[in-house]
């Protein structure tokens, strides 16, 4: 199954593509810490889903960081990728570019974007209305 099956699933499932109530519903963690200067974090600990967030980002980058890591939880249940990250070898690129086009699907709505693209937007233009960076529209875009 593609990952936006599983959004839609998702979203139709629990009639939201809220990530912080889709992570109530499937009984996953969220935690609101001070981080520094990391976004968030995925980790699974004794078999809970747990989400982190810096508290110090804005609503709008925390509901991306929470789509993001809700990616994670539901894509990449069993890996920890700030371990992965930091202590090996292994390139966490596929499963960060999985994790973005999950919170692309989950909070940029299909039929809203294919107005924009057909009022002749730019992926700049549509990028700042979201207030995304255009790789995340990109990413969307991609079939």
């Amino acid at each position: 199954m593609n990952i936006k099956t599983k959004v839609n699933k998702l979203i139709q499932k629990y009639d939201t593509n809220n990530p912080f109530d889709i992570a109530k519903y499937m009984n996953i963690l969220v935690f609101f810490e001070n981080l520094g200067n990391v976004n968030g974090y995925y980790n699974k600990q004794l078999r809970m889903k747990q989400i982190h967030i810096n508290h110090h980002l804005s609503n709008h980058m925390q509901l991306f960081t929470a789509s993001h890591e809700l990616g994670h939880a539901i894509l990449h249940p069993n890996e920890n990728t700030p371990f992965l990250r930091n202590f090996t070898f292994f390139s966490v690129d596929r499963l960060e570019t999985e994790a973005n086009k999950f919170a692309a699907e989950l909070l940029i709505p299909d039929e809203e974007l294919q107005e924009y693209i057909q009022m002749s937007y730019s992926i700049e233009q549509i990028a700042r209305i979201y207030g995304y960076n255009q790789e995340l529209i990109k990413l969307k875009l991609a079939k």
